[in-house]
């Protein structure tokens, strides 16, 4: 048997629930409502009150089935019929005009009924039903039956209509929720691809354009024609990008590829967790113009130092291939050193140089310069950077992830 979907939303969820439950509260109800009516039953009926007794159980068996399974709603409908009829067709003999007992099991019907099937049926079920009654008795006690049936059947539909209502608007709030969700995530996604284009802009054609302004007619064709290659090639895209799927990647092997190709002459040292100047165990990857794209075998690759997710990697790439380009151009030194210390989940790089150095704190807001090429790669993957220089002393920039802790 093909197993049948969970309803989705409030609204769905209350009707399913409503209809799944009212036929067993009916059930069980009327058994017990025979029950203490069974011991008013006179002497000589008590036969016939034993076998209605028989046919509420039997009515009960069937409403707990069709509730718990959802099967045959029309057998649960006929059979609460029958019941009702049975019990007003045999009053005179089980208790006399207005019994408890036929009263107590037309008007439970009745009610229950409003919460399993549209008006198109109850209301001619419900009338049905009342005339039965109203013959079996002679019509004696109307003013009073009518009225309660009617009342109590309005309540109960009036409660069911008010509880779907409550359901609808329910399911429209979380609607709205997850558009909104849905909105906000996306206005992110947005931000973080201006955040990188405009990165991506500073590292390359800004810098150049400021390299030329700087240096005027000094500076040299052949190697403003290298960066402005170099730029076209990264901002449209040839140069390769983040890998499709965050899988492990060795963060030491693509620094020595940015290292390589850097335009100043880069010490590199690797270090492991401990802080020991001991080289990371690993698989080189395969960069492509320093960016990480070949993922380390990830069967045990967690367990391996030096194996960070790429977009993690990346992030490093870029950072340091960027602060590197920062030595060429403003530390006016051609010599930098790289450290990278690697933990089995986390990682710390430094760039570092003997340059000109400068005072962070008096670096204008409307320059992004590191702020956006570095210290937001960073942060955007969770980690973070600092950034210590003094005029004179150099300038040292500290680049760590934490690890997803």
């Amino acid at each position: 048997m093909r197993a049948v979907d969970p309803p989705r939303g409030v609204e769905p969820l209350l009707i399913a629930s409503a209809r799944r439950f009212a036929a067993p509260v009916r059930g069980a109800a009327l058994v017990v409502i025979s029950s203490f009516a069974l011991l008013s039953v006179p002497s000589s009926a008590l036969p016939l009150g034993l076998g209605l007794l028989g046919l509420m159980l039997a009515g009960a068996v069937v409403d707990w089935w069709s509730g718990l399974t959802g099967r045959a709603p029309a057998l649960a409908l006929c059979l609460a019929v029958a019941r009702v009829v049975a019990v007003c067709a045999t009053q005179r003999w089980t208790g006399g005009p207005e019994s408890p007992w036929a009263l107590n099991t037309l008007t439970t019907t009745a009610i229950t009924l409003q919460w399993e099937w549209p008006p198109r049926v109850t209301v001619p079920v419900t009338a049905a039903l009342l005339a039965v009654d109203l013959v079996a008795t002679g019509a004696d006690g109307a003013e009073v039956l009518v009225p309660r049936l009617l009342f109590e059947c309005l309540l109960a539909r009036l409660g069911f209509v008010l509880l779907r209502r409550s359901g609808r608007r329910t399911d429209a709030l979380r609607e709205r929720r997850s558009e909104l969700a849905r909105a906000e995530a996306l206005s992110l996604a947005r931000h973080r691809q201006e955040r990188e284009y405009l990165a991506l802009l500073h590292d390359t054609a800004a810098a150049t354009f400021l390299m030329v302004a700087v240096q005027g007619e000094s500076a040299d064709p052949r190697r403003v024609a290298a960066y402005a290659r170099r730029d076209l090639t990264v901002l449209t895209g040839t140069a390769g990008g983040a890998t499709a799927q965050d899988s492990l990647v060795d963060l030491a092997a693509s620094l020595r590829a940015v290292a390589a190709a850097s335009p100043v002459r880069v010490e590199v040292r690797e270090r492991d967790g401990e802080g020991v100047g001991a080289p990371v165990d690993g698989q080189p990857g395969t960069p492509v113009d320093g960016q990480p794209d070949a993922p380390a075998d990830e069967s045990g690759a967690e367990a391996r130092a030096g194996c960070l997710p790429a977009s993690v990697a990346l992030a490093f790439v870029r950072a340091v291939r960027e602060a590197l380009v920062n030595v060429e151009r403003h530390a006016g030194v051609d010599t930098a050193t790289l450290t990278v210390t690697l933990g089995r989940d986390r990682a710390t790089v430094e760039v570092s140089d003997r340059g000109a150095g400068f005072r962070p704190d008096e670096v204008p807001l409307s320059r992004r310069g590191i702020r956006a090429s570095v210290v937001e790669r960073l942060d955007s993957v969770g980690g973070a950077v600092t950034v210590s220089s003094r005029p004179g002393e150099g300038t040292r920039v500290r680049m760590e992830w934490p690890g997803d802790e």
